[in-house]
């Protein structure tokens, strides 16, 4: 009983890194693009990039997975069934029930895998992600590009004409936050200050004219700070118990966690289901391997997208029951009366 567990463990791993791999390269590169297309809007160095790829880690094994688990069981068993191998066990005396449960132990195993990264890590690598694009993105509304017009320092509009190393030459600065009073400053040279995690701009021999409908006040300085009074947005973490204590008020999250519940599930949910259909007769039962596949990876999405949108946690419990006792019955009727 041992080595045919064994073997059809050792097949099904076999299996599932063929399928895993190439899958996980695949979503991966999904990501990449999505990740690289913020280098159009913030700048970013490769090793920042990385940074942000491993925060999508967690998400991209929880979407691949799943699907890899289902194709890599219905592999292995149609394989045993195609080779004779089925057969072969059945005459040694191991019975259909006897080779499903090293599987079965998998497919719980797996679905205890995807529960911890889906309530676990994807709740703190997403934090991550997001604490880590809105700083760069306050940081890129402070860089100043020489000869961009449309730019702004904090209520400032600001235009600089040209950039050597760490210093402006030739500044333009207007202001107009007040609806009755416009201010206009022009410096010959000026550079950022970042101090205490306020970053200023420092003027130096300028002129600066405020004008109101009564008067023009000008004035002429040897150097001038100009404070960017924006706040910087600040990201609040979450802890994992306090993340998900939010799901009894925010319908969202209360549906984000049934679909990753129903979809930690599928593993364990699929092994008897899949089992009936793939542990067949070669010489009175087609292969149909692909139609098995593609037809229960729509079916349990399908109804993850329903829980998603619709359901709540009772339905979720119920589905659940009733998808494993139709495996369960199915394979029986199918499989266990012959096998």
């Amino acid at each position: 009983m041992v080595n045919a567990r064994a073997y059809v463990s050792s097949s099904f791993a076999k299996s599932f890194l063929m399928i895993f791999v190439p899958f996980f390269l695949i979503i991966s590169l999904v990501f990449l693009v999505r990740i690289s297309a913020l280098t159009s809007k913030i700048q970013m160095t490769l090793l920042e990039l990385f940074e942000l790829y491993i925060y999508s880690i967690p998400e991209i094994i929880f979407y691949t997975l799943p699907i890899s688990f289902l194709v890599s069981i219905t592999n292995t068993l149609m394989k045993l069934s195609i080779d004779n191998e089925l057969m072969a066990f059945h005459a040694l005396g191991f019975n259909a029930k006897k080779i499903l449960k090293g599987l079965l132990l998998i497919g719980l195993l797996f679905s205890i895998l995807l529960t911890s990264i889906s309530f676990l890590a994807m709740p703190l690598s997403k934090q991550y992600y997001k604490s880590f694009t809105k700083s760069k993105k306050s940081e890129a509304k402070l860089n100043i590009v020489a000869g961009e017009l449309g730019q702004k320092f904090g209520n400032y509009y600001i235009y600089v004409k040209e950039k050597k190393g760490d210093t402006f030459h030739d500044i333009v600065i207007y202001n107009r936050s007040n609806k009755e009073e416009e201010q206009f400053f022009s410096s010959k040279q000026g550079k950022l200050k970042k101090e205490n995690n306020n970053t200023s701009l420092l003027l130096n021999d300028g002129y600066g004219y405020t004008y109101t409908e009564t008067k023009l006040q000008q004035a002429k300085y040897k150097s001038l700070e100009v404070y960017n009074k924006n706040k910087k947005a600040e990201f609040h973490f979450q802890n994992i118990i306090s993340y998900w204590s939010e799901a009894k008020t925010d319908i969202r999250i209360f549906h984000k966690a049934l679909f990753y519940l129903f979809v930690s599930l599928i593993p364990l949910l699929s092994v008897y289901l899949i089992a009936s259909f793939t542990m067949i007769n070669p010489r009175y039962q087609a292969n149909r391997s692909f139609i098995i596949m593609f037809a229960f990876t729509f079916l349990f999405y399908l109804i993850a997208s329903i829980v998603q949108k619709f359901g709540n946690l009772p339905a979720l419990v119920l589905s659940s029951m009733l998808i494993f006792m139709l495996g369960l019955y199915l394979f029986k009727k199918r499989v266990a009366k012959y096998f």
